[in-house]
Order: C-alpha cells, then sequence, then structure tokens
C-alpha cells in the first residue's frame, strides 16, 4: 500500500496508507497501542475489491505525537478533515476499539459515512469510574501512567517496560508466575537489543500484541487513564446522531476472578449503544477483542457482505 502524509489546517500530520483502485471507499482506523499495520492481514485482501484508506491516529504511527490532540474531538476532526480533503465520499468507515469511537464521532458529523462498522469499541465502558473494572484500564493505560509518572526512569524503552508491567501476568498461575516472567522477559529483551527497530516477538506470545508499539505515544493511554480524552464528550448524543447504516461487531468477554473484565465492553453497555443508533444491526463473533485478527477470514466477508448489499 502506498504511504501518504496529510496535515490538517490546525498543523496536524497524518499518516495513511491507499490501496485498491477500485469498488467502494474503505477507511479503516485503529485501536490504540497499534497502528496501521494492525490490519496488514486484511487490507491486502480488501483492496482487490475495494479502495481501502489505513490512517494512523495520532500519537500511533508516522501521524503527529502531540498529547494536545488525544482527545475524541481532537483525533475525530483531524481524521474528518482527511477524509474531506483527501478521499471524499461516499465512504464505508470502519473504527476498531478506540478507533471506534473516533469513527462514531465522525459518522456523528459527516454525512460522508454511508455505512459504519465499529469493531468492539469500548462505549460507555471506558468512561469515567466503569473504566476502572475493565481490562484496558488495569492494563495499556495503567502501564502509560505508571511509565510517564517514574518508569521511564526504570526502564526507557517502553515495549520493554509495558512487556514487564502488564497486567496479563496476573492472568498466568501463582506457582509459576515469577519464573515464567523473568524467563520471557529476559528473551523480550534480548530480543529488543538483537532487532530494536522491529515489532517485538516473544516466544509462546501472539505475535501481533505489540504490532505498531514502537511508534505508539504512552501520552495517548495517559488520556484515558485520566479520562481526559472524552473530556466534553456525550457518546448517546454521538450514537443518535449517526445516520448511516451500522454495524456492530462484538467481541466475546470474560470477568476474570478479581472481577476485571477482559473485553471491551459488556453487554449492559452494548444495549445502550443498539437503543441509540437509529440503524444498528449487530453481529457477534467468538474471539478475542481483534476479530480482524484473531478471525480474518470471518471478518473480511463480514465486512464486504455489510458494505456490498
Amino acid at each position: 500500500m502506498e504511504a501518504k502524509t496529510f496535515t490538517t489546517s490546525k498543523g496536524v500530520n497524518l499518516r495513511y496508507y491507499q490501496g485498491g483502485t477500485r469498488g467502494p471507499k474503505l477507511v479503516m482506523i485503529h485501536g490504540q497501542g497499534t497502528s496501521s499495520e494492525s490490519f496488514g492481514g486484511v487490507a491486502p485482501i480488501l483492496s482487490r475489491g475495494m479502495q481501502v484508506y489505513l490512517i494512523d491516529c495520532p500519537g500511533h504511527g508516522g501521524s503527529t505525537k502531540d498529547p494536545d490532540v488525544y482527545t475524541l474531538v481532537g483525533c475525530g476532526d483531524a481524521i474528518l478533515e482527511l477524509i474531506m480533503k483527501e478521499i471524499g465520499g461516499p465512504i464505508a468507515l470502519l473504527g476498531h476499539s478506540s478507533g471506534g469511537l473516533i469513527a462514531a464521532y465522525i459518522a456523528s458529523k459527516s454525512v460522508l459515512c454511508a455505512r459504519l462498522i465499529l469493531e468492539d469499541p469500548p462505549f460507555f465502558s471506558c468512561v469515567g469510574e466503569r473504566r476502572k473494572g475493565f481490562f484496558n484500564y488495569v492494563d495499556l493505560s495503567t502501564v502509560c501512567h505508571d511509565y510517564l509518572n517514574g518508569g521511564k526512569e526504570e526502564e526507557e524503552d517502553f515495549v520493554l517496560y509495558y512487556f514487564d508491567h502488564q497486567y496479563t501476568w496476573n492472568l498466568f498461575p501463582d506457582k509459576t508466575r515469577e519464573k515464567t516472567k523473568r524467563k520471557l522477559t529476559a528473551s523480550a529483551r534480548k530480543y529488543r537489543a538483537k532487532h530494536p527497530y522491529e515489532d517485538l516477538q516473544v516466544m509462546f506470545w501472539p505475535s501481533e500484541a505489540f504490532i505498531g508499539m514502537n511508534d505508539y505515544d504512552p501520552r495517548f493511554g495517559e488520556a484515558f487513564y485520566t479520562d481526559s480524552f472524552h473530556e466534553g464528550v456525550d457518546y448517546e448524543e454521538i450514537l443518535r446522531n449517526i445516520k448511516c447504516r451500522t454495524l456492530f461487531m462484538k467481541a466475546k468477554i470474560e470477568q476474570g476472578e478479581d472481577g476485571i473484565i477482559q473485553g471491551a465492553l459488556a453487554e449492559e453497555d452494548l444495549d445502550r449503544v443498539a437503543k441509540c443508533v437509529p440503524r444498528f444491526e449487530l453481529q457477534r463473533f467468538n474471539c478475542g477483542h481483534g476479530i480482524h485478527i484473531d478471525r480474518n477470514g470471518d471478518f473480511n466477508r463480514a465486512l464486504k457482505k455489510f458494505i456490498m448489499k
């Protein structure tokens, strides 16, 4: 895919990638902690029959690293300007995770969006006190906060710091946790020393877990930790203002023994979304949060069916 850069009227640089020369226009926005690389397993196939645009959110990939932009409105307005000036409509717009929040905002603000696909976004669950009971808060958001508040002195490499401090270690058996952690952290450190510019790879760990993290600004995660990303935002109002057909792709969730929900949003949150969006459709997937990674074939088929019909 061809890499391009767009600069908004407010000076925000957005890196994006374009592939495909015919068919409907599909714009894809990734979730936090990764980049457009996250869609590497599906974009080449989708671009055979569609014009595909992958956008790096501010704070990720090749786009602007500026905490002043790390709000729903800041990110949403920047990407909307790119779509209006560089891509044009009508478009199908997909957002994964936090990218789904941004996609919904864009769809609520523009008639350019003819189809909206929300891939497991954390509506309502990532806001206020409720956010503290979900995986993203205790994992990426908290690690980002700790790294920025003293952790960087312990380990300058954020990728290694995240690997060593991620919440996932709590899911390992008590008897073997520390031994396994020492062994795999040592392996991660060796890999980073040998391949400092590549995505981290660790034995027994999902290869997609660290895609794009090299170019991630932990201050973006801090905005979710402090709740400032959603400042002045009314998600119910945003959802009610979406006029196009909307497909919600829902991944499964589990609740740990400590009560933390391992997933993006609970059923009660999904019910609120469904009641707000006028033209709402739902498709469930029996997999983890990254549906386009865990079930890429089913994801592509569902996406094409929704866009083409």
